[in-house]
């Protein structure tokens, strides 16, 4: 986080990284941790109509090997992409893509998620001389540490002194 004065007594936060201050093979620990609850579950679950009953049918997971409801693996990306994003693409121009999105281990309702992204790689575009590109992994973990989730993500970012409100 950045902070600028913009007057006397008055400042201003800058929220996320311009592409120069991105370090490859640097990990940020993004916090705060999330936690999720079976409202979020059901919202969810409504808002997109991923009627699955295993995300809104607890008699239905119940008997499950489970035993109780997932919370849906839509919502735990959006989840752990919205927690990357302060420190990963706050400055970006656009979202390039993500792949290899993993699931590793169920999600409950009260588990907290944390995550990490370590930066791959970072270039300038060969056709955007103010912008490059900043790849990462981010691995998702939940309150014990086991990992939840992980995929690969590319975004487009502005560099310094070239971003929106610059």
């Amino acid at each position: 986080m950045e902070i600028k004065t913009v007057g006397h007594k008055r400042y201003q936060t800058s929220y996320g990284r311009y592409l120069e201050d991105f370090e490859l093979g640097a990990f940020y620990e993004h916090r705060p941790g999330r936690t999720l609850t079976d409202a979020d579950n059901i919202h969810f679950s409504l808002l997109t109509m991923n009627f699955h009953p295993m995300h809104c049918d607890a008699a239905f997971a119940e008997k499950s090997e489970f035993g109780k409801l997932l919370v849906s693996s839509g919502l735990t990306l959006a989840i752990v992409l919205g927690m990357t994003v302060n420190d990963i693409s706050a400055k970006a121009v656009a979202n390039l893509g993500w792949k290899e999105i993993n699931l590793t281990a169920p999600v409950f309702a009260g588990d907290t998620l944390y995550a990490e992204s370590e930066v791959l790689e970072i270039r300038e575009s060969k056709s955007r001389p103010t912008q490059g590109i900043v790849t990462v992994k981010t691995r998702a973990f939940n309150q014990n540490g086991v990992e939840i989730m992980n995929f690969i993500r590319s975004a487009l970012v502005s560099k310094r002194g070239h971003g929106v409100g610059d």
